[in-house]
């Protein structure tokens, strides 16, 4: 055998040894993964665990009387570990499987027992330790089901599995639906529940969780578990009761003109908090759903509410005085080719400059305007602008619409720009900073920008308090102030708003109509409207202001017959509900009751109050059968006796008790989940029965 020979034989072995020892791996690869593959799959994820995220129940939002908006309820995810170590043998799991099915068909009455059995057995079949049995399960629901057969053997013997996750609910339904707004994932956050995320939100919490066969991850041991910290607590300025006094009268009204949409904002003069913001749009013909926030977010041209910031400019420049007389002719005032017109044919002749704005006089602005300002237009816009008429009120949550105010700097101003801003045309306003400027009025001449959330509070405690920044002390003189409010409470006295006169109290404001632009159309497209009415009330020591806006009325869209009805039915009922503001009827006496009327339970030194404040003889202790008194105190945690009381004071009492609460029926509670005295550190759920 030569050298070379001997090369390859020396090479053809090596080769033999690396095919050889090639095959021996992909041997073992092979009875590795395939063989014993679910073997040591099984291992690997028995050996793997991790933390997750456990969402925090988010805050609660209350109204400024207590009660509440929006809550966190709690609902369950359940599931079953069919190898739990109380169920590990077949003798004991299939004794006991069809009492079970038989309990689940009983209670969720979705399946019949035989499913439930099937279904059950297939997961054991299967070495299931993470099947779904039901979503969205109450916590009363899912306390019940522990007592089930086989759950009753405990949470890791019973191998029940519940995961919790947060409704988010609003006890109200639809009351200031879009001021409460909403956090969704993926979806920008509106409303309250957006801007005070931080504080709402709370801290999430960690669960320990397994990784089992299938790649499911399932919880280990709850004890292991980090306990997330509820989110704070909201206090709004919103008034429940205005609320729906304002929700319920605009859909009246829009439903009647069958307009396409509309607002009504309330705000307490002196302090600038929102105690009403209503937003209706229209859906289909009769039915209106909150769907946009027309008051705080579009910006429009508002047509002579307007009035009263031109009237005020002149005012105060001098130029004008409510006494002066303005000849406004026929009715029609021209500026180039534009006719400005009353919507008086023929015009009132001469009138004073009170009387002008009390019939709204679109002739006598617009001459006093043009007479005074046409060769210093930016004089009269320089006053708008000193008025904040042109920036935005800095609310306490985002999607506020931006005013315009143009200058004749502007590039769309022209020589009609003038006289079409003197009467709310060439500018845009939102609802509410059109209410903040007439509120402003009502103060003396104090701006406030208004106020949404009074304070934040957690477990009880205050943690940030909030007051209406003041915008502008005095947006004009003392003089002018007077004067303005004069005209307000002439218009609704004298003049386009007296449809609103009533025989209890005096309102001053101004109405407001004003032709939409029809898209690139303009005003040249089909005529479309905006009705308003803008004001405040008693007239003479004024506690709220409002303003009611209608777009689009198909049936009439004068604001008088409009928007007036609106702000004459929110006013009167709130008047009428307000003891600061009512005093009764002089000399009126009530006549005796021989019966003491029956009241819901609830505060005691309430009710003593209202007796007292009506002469009404009342029960010398709170045993007698003639008044319900329940002087509850809420202690954290503990639980209250509801039984008699309505849902506004049940719902405050829990609340500053610190439970989450579910709600079913309307009337006087009758019956509570968990029974009064408890004293509890978790799991604060607690569902109410009314009838």
């Amino acid at each position: 055998m030569n050298i070379r020979t001997d090369i390859l034989l020396r090479a053809y072995i090596s080769f033999g040894i690396m095919v050889l020892i090639a095959i021996a791996v992909l041997y073992k690869m092979f009875t590795v993964q395939l063989v014993h593959g679910e073997k040591w799959a099984a291992m690997a994820d028995s050996l793997s665990t991790r933390y997750v995220d456990v969402e925090a129940a988010r805050g609660n939002i209350y109204s400024v009387d207590g009660s509440l908006l929006a809550t966190s309820v709690p609902e369950y995810d359940i599931r079953m570990d069919l190898y739990a170590p109380g169920i590990e043998l077949d003798d004991v799991f299939y004794s006991k499987v069809d009492s079970l099915a038989r309990a689940l068909s009983d209670f969720f009455k979705d399946k019949s027992p035989a499913q439930y059995s099937r279904s059950l057995r297939r997961a054991r079949s299967d070495k299931n330790r993470y099947f779904l049995i039901k979503r969205d399960v109450s916590y009363q629901s899912m306390k019940k089901m522990r007592t089930f057969p086989i759950f009753n053997l405990g949470y890791m013997a019973g191998g029940m599995i519940a995961e919790q996750k947060n409704k988010r609910v609003l006890p109200f339904d639809n009351l200031a639906k879009r001021t409460i707004g909403y956090k969704n994932e993926n979806v920008q956050p509106v409303g309250l529940e957006g801007a005070y995320a931080n504080y709402i939100d709370g801290k999430g919490g960690k669960r320990l969780v397994q990784r089992i066969a299938g790649g499911v991850w399932m919880p280990v041991n709850p004890d292991m578990d980090v306990a997330p910290v509820d989110g704070a607590d909201i206090i709004s300025t919103i008034d429940i009761r205005m609320q729906d006094i304002a929700q319920s009268a605009l859909e009246r009204q829009l439903i009647e003109s069958n307009a396409d949409n509309g607002c009504v904002i309330v705000m307490e003069v002196k302090t600038g908090e929102v105690r009403a913001i209503a937003n209706y749009t229209r859906v289909k013909e009769g039915v209106y759903e909150e769907k946009f926030n027309y008051a705080i977010a579009q910006s429009a041209e508002p047509g002579s509410t307007f009035k009263l910031a031109s009237y005020l400019v002149a005012l105060e420049d001098g130029k004008i005085d409510t006494g002066d007389i303005v000849d406004t002719g026929n009715g029609v005032f021209r500026v180039y080719s534009k006719a400005h017109r009353d919507s008086k044919h023929g015009g009132y002749g001469e009138i004073s400059v009170k009387r002008a704005f009390e019939v709204s006089s679109n002739t006598a602005v617009t001459k006093l305007i043009h007479t005074y300002y046409n060769d210093s237009p930016a004089a009269f816009t320089r006053g708008l602008h000193e008025l904040h008429l042109n920036e935005k009120l800095g609310l306490q949550f985002p999607g506020e619409g931006k005013p315009l105010i143009k200058t004749p700097d502007s590039k769309t101003w022209s020589g009609l720009s003038l006289t079409q801003m003197s009467y709310g045309y060439e500018l845009l306003m939102t609802p509410l900073q059109m209410l903040t400027f007439y509120n402003a009025v009502a103060n003396d001449g104090l701006m406030l920008s208004p106020l949404f959330v009074k304070e934040i509070r957690r477990l009880g405690n205050t943690i940030e308090r909030y007051h209406a920044r003041v915008i502008d002390e005095s947006i004009a003189s003392e003089k002018t102030i007077n004067a303005l409010q004069d005209m307000l409470l002439g218009a609704v006295e004298h003049g386009t708003g007296k449809g609103l006169k009533n025989s209890l109290f005096k309102i001053a404001g101004k109405t407001g109509t004003a032709q939409m632009a029809d898209g690139s159309a303009g005003y040249r497209g089909r005529r479309r409207y905006q009705a308003s009415f803008a004001g405040y009330f008693p007239a003479n020591d004024p506690k709220y202001s409002m303003i009611v806006v209608v777009q689009n009325p198909r049936n009439g869209y004068y604001a008088a017959s409009v928007a007036g009805p609106v702000f004459s039915e929110v006013a009167q009922r709130i008047y009428a509900s307000d003891m600061d503001m009512y005093q009764g009827v002089a000399g009126s006496q009530l006549m005796q009751a021989s019966v003491s009327p029956e009241t819901k339970a609830g505060s005691l030194e309430a009710a003593k109050t209202l007796y007292q404040e009506f002469d009404i003889s009342k029960p010398a202790s709170k045993d007698s059968t003639l008044v319900a008194y329940n002087d509850t105190e809420a202690v954290r945690g503990k639980v209250p006796n509801l039984i008699g009381m309505g849902l506004k004071d049940a719902l405050y009492v829990l609340g500053n008790a610190g439970f989450k609460v579910s709600v079913n029926g309307k009337g006087k509670v009758v019956n509570q989940s968990l029974a009064a005295g408890q004293q509890l550190t978790d799991n604060l759920s607690i569902s109410i029965d009314l009838k």
